[in-house]
């Protein structure tokens, strides 16, 4: 699907050579294009939020304000063409605390290229950061707005929703999600404002943000008296009472305020040119050895959920003094038939640069699988210069894509290497990118597996690429094994994600942690239920409810790579400018998700909906809509024909109409796309615009004859013509309209 959106971009260019912008301007705006259209014209797919016009025939191209003579251009855009819209200002607001960040993007744009007496559709692209969700998107198109509602699959409109219409949204590449405001006029002005939530990334003991801000030159507005104003304001908050440092930044801010644990940052101006690149920003929160506190906070009086809440954090601190445990490594690498070409390449890569990282101390095995498994080595392998030469060549003679996939057969031998570990963190990492049937069974002969043995047991890191594999499967074999979970959803990512999992996961300091709750046991919801390690390259991170009093404080313990004992007094405190809800949204929303697919519990399940229609945070149980609300202004001649005919009721109990954007979920995977071998990616090609087009070309004639037969459409016509002419023609249809015939144009035309 990527492909076809920039072939359309590509041909929506062509057309942009119609618009004449007036004597003494540019005829066009500065287009940046890829010189050679390969690998789906990335250079045309959008790298932060856009709007496009939907440009179906290219007779409607022209400039709005400086209408030109244009020849006629027979036939249609098959696929229609998409052309940018000139962006006349932008804004980003981002609130950072712990590991995540809620990012809302403000901007304007015009519909420069379609003439003022006829209307287009307008496709906006929003680009989602990884593990990026979409929290809200509001358009305001001169009073038309449109504004997003979660619903729950079992709310009484749904049904009725889902059989008239179908999902409007799509993903491009994974993670840009695009969708399309229907029939908005030439010339108007768009004002949309969206948000979401993203993870901060933790290098080198840095808090990395990274928001989608690159705009091509082609989105800059023609006309010298245009006003261009860029903004970003960015608020750090650490949830602790710890000094926060500013270490790099791309664009000039400067820091308007700052107090304990709080620092916020402002940059606006009027630009010669939008930003050309991606807003990036990190900071640390200072402490030379391991830190933390816990948060509480009240429910909300809306809250279903009346328990007091908590939040737990546990930073690694900067110091490189602390020792990492050595480690026995067994990588479980998927070579099924869908894994072939690049892809297979990309996991190769990623694993030869961890094995060229590990120390001498380390040990390590592969065991490649499909249907059956291919094993590196009999026994684990330290990680000498020529063991690591003779992976190498094993890798390359071995990871040949071919056959079904069987999971459960490489974890358990994987599981009997790791038995006899002591001193060592043993850890599994099983990269995958389908699913299989048996995966609940599979989950609890892990589970029984770690219950039983007395050693350290094996931490288990799963990591998903595409959406044909179940990745709740994947979080809950994580979750169980007490190890970290990360996926790509498209495969051009996959070699810097494992690169990170890989480096996240092998770096523990402190193993087999553990909390003194005894004193609120019995009341407190813990999640992860199972807590993981922590590593020199992750936050820790824990919440909760609970019932009762909290302590003071609350004691972590664990095991650092010298097996010596370690403790941890973490001191409490109430949340101040913080909604904890909403902070961990995100993550309860997943593990809970994970759980109620492994009992297959429809109570998990509804307590998952009502975490997401409280908090905004889509969930695999709800679906989002697109609501419009208000109505275009009508003409005069129009407006006093309606009232004549006593249909104002009926025209206002009208304005608000529904696009059902469908669910944002990833889904739970796909037995029958993996039993078939299809490649990740092959899913975006699925799309409900595929179907569109049939129905468009089928029902071409139709629609035309409609358009100029449908009363609505009549009386705006009259509206043009001369007061006799008018009057007549106006008699007629409301006459006509005591035979219930504008409430049949009411169903079919678009005009209203």
């Amino acid at each position: 699907m990527a492909s076809e959106f920039a072939n359309s971009v590509d041909y929506g260019f062509t057309l942009s050579k119609r618009i004449y912008y007036g004597k003494g301007s540019a005829t066009s705006p500065p287009v940046v294009a890829p010189p050679v259209m390969n690998r789906a014209q990335e250079g045309y797919l959008p790298e932060a939020l856009m709007v496009y016009a939907v440009v179906p025939e290219p007779e409607v191209v022209d400039n709005p304000d400086v209408p030109s003579y244009q020849p006629y251009v027979h036939g249609k855009c098959v696929p229609p063409a998409l052309i940018p819209l000139h962006m006349h200002g932008v804004s980003v607001e981002a609130d950072c605390c712990l590991d995540s960040a809620y990012v809302t993007v403000r901007g304007t744009w015009r519909v420069h290229c379609v003439m003022t007496s006829r209307k287009c559709d307008c496709r906006i692209a929003i680009p989602l950061p990884e593990q990026g969700s979409l929290l809200g998107v509001e358009v305001d198109i001169a009073g038309r707005l449109f504004h997003n509602k979660l619903i729950t699959q079992e709310d009484a409109q749904f049904q009725d929703i889902v059989a008239k219409s179908k999902p409007g949204g799509l993903f491009l590449k994974g993670r840009i999600y695009t969708f399309k405001i229907p029939q908005v006029n030439g010339g108007s002005t768009l004002s949309i404002k969206v948000n979401w939530s993203q993870k901060l990334t933790y290098e080198e003991g840095q808090l990395c943000l990274s928001v989608p801000f690159t705009f091509p030159g082609y989105v800059f507005p023609v006309g010298k008296k245009i006003s261009k104003r860029e903004k970003i304001q960015l608020n750090v908050n650490s949830g602790l009472n710890a000094v926060i440092q500013c270490k790099c930044t791309s664009h000039p801010l400067k820091e308007v305020s700052h107090e304990a644990g709080k620092s916020s940052f402002l940059y606006e101006a009027q630009v010669p040119a939008w930003s050309s690149s991606d807003l990036k920003f990190s900071y640390t929160v200072s402490s030379d050895d391991l830190f933390g506190g816990v948060l509480l906070q009240s429910p909300s009086l809306h809250d279903f959920d009346q328990r007091q809440m908590f939040c737990l954090s546990l930073f690694p601190g900067k110091s490189q003094t602390r020792k990492v445990f050595t480690k026995e490594v067994v990588f479980l690498v998927d070579i099924s038939g869908s894994m072939q070409g690049d892809l297979l390449k990309n996991v190769k890569s990623a694993l030869l640069v961890f094995l060229a990282n590990l120390s001498s101390e380390d040990s390590f095995n592969i065991i490649a699988f499909n249907g059956q498994i291919r094993i590196f080595s009999s026994s684990m392998e330290l990680a000498s210069k020529g063991a690591i030469q003779n992976a190498t060549q094993w890798l390359n003679d071995n990871l040949i894509a071919d056959g079904g996939t069987d999971i459960l057969l490489p974890l358990k031998q994987a599981l009997k290497l790791l038995s006899d570990t002591s001193e060592s963190i043993p850890l599994i990492f099983l990269i995958t990118d389908g699913t299989v049937d048996n995966e609940r069974a599979i989950c609890n002969e892990v589970k029984s597996y770690l219950a039983s043995t007395r050693a350290i047991s094996p931490r288990i890191c799963t990591f998903g690429i595409g959406l044909y594999c179940n990745h709740y499967f994947l979080q809950m074999l994580a979750q169980i094994g007490r190890g970290h979970y990360d996926c790509a959803y498209h495969p051009d990512f996959v070699e810097y994600r494992i690169q990170r999992l890989f480096t996240a996961a092998s770096s523990v300091i402190l193993a087999d942690v553990t909390l003194d709750t005894s004193k609120h046991a019995d009341s407190l919801e813990l999640l992860p239920f199972h807590v993981p390690d922590l590593s020199s390259g992750n936050l820790l991170i824990l919440s909760g409810r609970y019932t009762g009093k909290f302590p003071d404080s609350v004691k972590v313990s664990g095991k650092t790579a010298d097996m010596s004992n370690f403790s941890l007094d973490l001191k409490v405190q109430n949340a101040k400018d913080i909604q904890l809800d909403r902070l961990l949204a995100r993550r309860q929303i997943d593990m809970l998700t994970a759980h109620a697919w492994l009992l297959e519990s429809k109570e998990l399940e509804d307590k998952v909906a009502k975490i997401s229609i409280q908090t905004g945070f889509p969930s695999e149980f709800t679906s989002m809509l697109l609501l419009k609300s208000g109505k275009e202004p009508e003409p005069v001649l129009v407006q006093e024909i309606l009232n004549k005919i006593d249909l104002l009721k009926k025209v206002d109990s009208s304005s608000q109409s529904t696009i059902f954007l469908g669910s944002l979920g990833v889904g739970f995977g796909n037995l029958k796309a993996t039993a078939e071998n299809t490649p990740p990616g092959f899913e975006e090609s699925k799309s409900s615009e595929a179907a569109d087009l049939l129905i468009n070309v089928a029902s071409s004639c139709c629609n035309r004859l409609i358009d100029h037969c449908c009363c609505m459409c009549f009386i705006q016509t009259c509206s043009s013509m001369n007061k006799q002419c008018s009057i007549v023609f106006s008699q007629i249809c409301a006459a006509l309209a005591c035979f219930e015939c504008i409430s049949c144009c009411f169903e079919v035309c678009e005009c209203f």
